[in-house]
């Protein structure tokens, strides 16, 4: 297990989870998906696994069923987080939050969120 921490941009909000090592990505063809471009961890999160720091620095933004939750930091709008579709109250994390990690180098699967 490796232990991965994160931030948004201007670090108010945090995160750590330890995980398997992430060596690809997973991405959504849903519509905000689409337009925000991220590459999400391959794995899901139980919520006591995913430590957060910040969370009064936390938007949250839902649409469609409202079962998922994207979270975003409100000062600098970046997408670190959000709790699944798929497994309501688990977390997948924003990998280009994680400083150690190069999102440009990993392979990533394409999750068809379009079609739910």
């Amino acid at each position: 297990m490796l232990k991965y921490q994160g931030n948004c941009h201007c670090g108010k909000v945090r995160f750590e989870v330890e995980s398997e090592p992430v060596t690809k990505g997973l991405r959504c063809n849903c519509s905000i998906c689409k337009r925000k471009g991220a590459m999400m961890s391959p794995f899901t999160y139980a919520p006591d696994k995913l430590k957060i720091k910040g969370r009064e620095n936390l938007g949250l933004y839902q649409f469609g069923s409202k079962v998922a939750k994207h979270y975003f930091c409100k000062n600098c709008g970046i997408y670190t987080f959000h709790e699944t579709m798929r497994v309501p109250g688990h977390f997948r994390f924003n990998l280009g939050c994680v400083d150690e990690l190069d999102t440009f180098e990993l392979n990533f699967e394409v999750f068809d969120g379009k079609s739910l």
